[in-house]
């Protein structure tokens, strides 16, 4: 799906707002992500609960009123660098919110930086992006690719597992999550038997490298994948039969709310780690499924969600006063709130968001796969890195 100009001008129409009052500061937001291609339903999670959270919370923003332009990045570094200048230089936007991959990210950055314009991301993970590479313009409030693995490391060598085999796409992702579980794994007393890495998005038959991983006599085995692989990977896992002899963890990503029951039987007993499940017991995290749900019929992700704290972080930042990009920024990296994951603050030291992550496992629900926590790290919170604001 393309998104033409005439959509656009009718959406920008159709303002998310209250009645505004004579000193009222109206803002426009950019909202920059993936409506085609194999992104797309991560890019509609992401909005849908972007749009929820100003529909819930801005009457709190003293009558003003919100527009928001989207644009596609189609997953493409390029076209997301020109959608980019498009919003910052023609529609002038306040501020942006948005971005799933880690490469238009990076493609991005520097454009974004230069300009002065806050970037709320709202996925990409890449741990450079609040580490090395760094802004004041840009704080995340989604995860980092290690934040979301490093707990796993740890907690599994604490349950007897000692010897592990790891998996991944080849790509910076695949590469920066089995990197930060290694490593804590290999802190905590563990081995690491074996691994490879799988052509990205090319690997339909990941049997050879299933027959390899359980060859190697792993304690168990320790996966990143996403989307359409990790529907294929969970289910040949099962179907090759190494379910039987080797259980299988991973980063949350693999058992995704949002595409677990794609995996269907296959996923269930798979134990992983991520920064939400629709299944915290918590009155907001309640709140927020219910209103997801009522609004969109079906359980959030943890696409929604960012989504929706995107929302939300914005919604505070204006509430402190910022009216400008600069203040905005500086808003921004200073907020704190409680989401539907649990208590959220952005860390100083790295714009990058302070959360806690959920270690759970798929388990078979009331008709649905469903996810039962088994333990929480608290508040975990990046590394410096060597980001210099």
């Amino acid at each position: 799906m393309k998104l033409s100009r005439t959509w656009l001008s009718a959406a920008a129409a159709l303002m998310l707002a209250v009645p505004a009052t004579a000193h009222a500061k109206d803002y426009t937001v950019g909202l920059l992500l993936p409506y085609s291609g194999v992104y797309a339903a991560l890019g509609k999670e992401i909005d849908q609960g972007f749009e929820l959270a100003l529909q819930t919370r801005l009457g709190e923003m003293a009558g003003s009123k919100i527009e928001i332009v989207r644009e596609d990045t189609e997953v493409k570094p390029p076209v997301g660098l020109a959608k980019t200048r498009k919003l910052i230089l023609q529609d002038q936007v306040d501020v942006m919110v948005g971005i799933v991959s880690s490469g238009v990210l990076g493609a991005i950055r520097d454009f974004v930086h230069q300009s002065g314009t806050p970037l709320i991301v709202a996925n990409a993970g890449n741990d450079a992006a609040t580490g090395a590479r760094c802004s004041k313009f840009i704080t995340r409030v989604s995860f980092s690719n290690g934040q979301v693995n490093r707990p796993m490391g740890e907690w599994m060598f604490k349950k007897g597992i000692k010897k592990v085999y790891t998996l991944a796409p080849d790509y910076a992702a695949g590469h920066q999550m089995i990197e930060t579980f290694s490593a804590a794994f290999k802190a905590a007393g563990g081995t690491i038997v074996g691994g490879e890495f799988t052509p990205f998005r090319t690997t339909k038959d990941f049997g050879p490298y299933l027959t390899k991983a359980k060859s190697a006599s792993p304690d168990a085995i320790f996966v990143f994948y996403a989307g359409g692989e990790a529907i294929s990977f969970v289910r040949q896992y099962a179907s090759f039969g190494v379910a039987d002899s080797v259980p299988l963890y991973g980063s949350g990503f693999l058992t995704s709310p949002l595409y677990v029951n794609a995996e269907g039987p296959a996923a269930k007993g798979v134990v992983t780690s991520l920064h939400y499940v629709p299944t915290i017991d918590s009155p907001e995290n309640a709140a927020f499924v219910k209103a997801f749900s009522a609004a969109y019929g079906h359980a959030p992700s943890e696409y929604a969600v960012q989504g929706y704290d995107a929302g939300q972080a914005l919604v505070e930042a204006v509430k402190s006063g910022a009216t400008d990009r600069a203040a905005l920024a500086d808003a921004l990296g200073k907020v704190r709130f409680t989401s539907p994951r649990g208590p959220v603050e952005i860390d100083p030291a790295t714009n990058n968001i302070v959360q806690n992550i959920y270690i759970y496992e798929t388990v078979q629900g009331d008709g649905t796969l469903t996810q039962k926590i088994l333990d929480v790290a608290k508040a975990v919170r990046d590394p410096v890195s060597g980001c210099q604001k």
